[in-house]
Parts: structure tokens; sequence; C-alpha cells
């Protein structure tokens, strides 16, 4: 599945980068040839300020930006850190260059007290950030970094319990399965990708805003499982 993912990603991208090699009028300026948009009426932000609280349901402007007016740039913003993982475990996770594990050296007791204590609780918070993305600053990439820092604590302070690989690739390819078909699922009933084609619910509730809430959950999940899969891997590198 993570293959199928990858490859979905790849075409994306190579596809925006043939159209943008190509130069081809894409966005305002092939509104503006077409004549659906005037010169003198392109301001973005201003109109993203007026307009979409009404046209998306989220309170929070950035996640109406981020999630819908400029998805396609969070789908690269993903890829680039897709890649990034990637490389990382290209790079360091080697059956070759594996080195027979030691004896772990064990974190003090107030340490891996606190190691025990804190976690469970840094991942509630990641999740309120990314389930709240749509309604308070936030969102998908910064709960995900809240949850790599959780997974920074587990290697530091809690040695020897690392989090399974299977379980963190199993999460980014499902999440990153649902981000990608969220978004062909709006392309493809209103002919706009991450087109928001749920009801936006009630304002400032915390089921509204549409599909922006499931896709910053996606991202959240995909961050959290990618930057903790970076970090496992730095971890095991050190070892």
């Amino acid at each position: 599945m993570r293959t199928v993912v990858s490859l979905m990603l790849i075409a994306i991208v190579a596809a925006g980068i043939i159209v943008s090699l190509s130069q081809a009028p894409v966005g305002a300026e092939a509104a503006r040839q077409e004549g659906r948009l005037k010169q003198d009426d392109v301001n973005f932000g201003r109109y993203y300020n007026n307009r979409a609280l009404e046209e998306t349901g989220a309170a929070n402007v950035v996640a109406s930006v981020v999630v819908s007016y400029r998805g396609l740039d969070t789908l690269g913003e993903v890829a680039v850190l897709f890649i990034a993982a990637l490389g990382v475990a290209t790079l360091l996770r080697t059956k070759q260059e594996r080195k027979p594990k030691g004896e772990v050296e064990q974190a003090s007791l107030i340490v891996f007290t606190g190691c025990r204590f804190l976690f469970p609780l840094i991942l509630l918070f990641a999740a309120y950030i990314f389930a709240h993305g749509h309604l308070t600053p936030g969102g998908g990439f910064q709960g995900g970094a809240v949850t790599a820092s959780g997974f920074v604590l587990i290697y530091l302070g809690c040695r020897g319990r690392a989090v399974g690989a299977k379980q963190l690739s199993a999460t980014e390819s499902l999440s990153g399965l649902v981000f990608v078909i969220t978004g062909l699922v709006g392309l493809a009933l209103g002919g706009s990708f991450l087109l928001n084609f749920l009801p936006r619910g009630t304002t400032y509730a915390l089921f509204s805003a549409g599909v922006i809430p499931i896709i910053y959950i996606a991202i959240g999940l995909k961050v959290s499982s990618e930057l903790g899969g970076i970090v496992g891997t730095l971890a095991g590198e050190g070892e």
C-alpha cells in the first residue's frame, strides 16, 4: 500500500512539474486570460480574509488557505516530507551496515518515570492540535511535530522501548491514502483537487468546515508517522 501511495504522489508531482515546464497558464493567470478575473480585482489576501469563513466554514483562515484554496501546495509539502523520510531510511537503515545491538544503558529513574507520564499527554496534545486545526492555530504539520517530540522522549527516557516501524509505516500509508482519495473525490465531484464537498456544519463547532478536519487529521497522522520513523531510524543508528 505504501508503494501505491508513493507512486500516486510521484505521479501528481510529475504532472505539476510538466505543467510548469510547459508554461501553460494556471490559476489567476488562466482566469485573467479567460476573462473570468480582472487585473484590478486580484487581491487574494483580502479575498481570503473576507470570504474564507463563508466559503469553507473554517474559523482558522490559514487552514482554509492551506487545505482548500492552496491544497496542491500542501500535497507538495507532504510529498517532500515523504521523500525526506525515505532518503533518511535509505541512507541509515541498510541491513549490510547494521551493527548488532549491545546492551542499552537505561535512563535514570526520574527520566524514565517522566517519559512514561509525559508521552501519553504529548500524544493527546498533538491530537488536539491537528483535530482543531480548522478552529484554532495549528494543524497537521504542527501536531505531527509535537508527536515527533514525544518519540524523541521515548528514545531518550524509555530506552529499549522503540515504536514499531511496521505500525508507523501502516499509519503513514493509510493516512496518505485518505488524503489523496479525499482530494480525488473533490476533483471528481467539482473539478477541483481537495474540493470541500462535505457539509460545512455549524461555524466554530468541532464537526464543521467539511473535509478540512479530515484532511488535517490525515496530514497529522502522516507527518507523525514520518517524523517518528526518522527519529527511530536515527536513534537506531546511534545505538
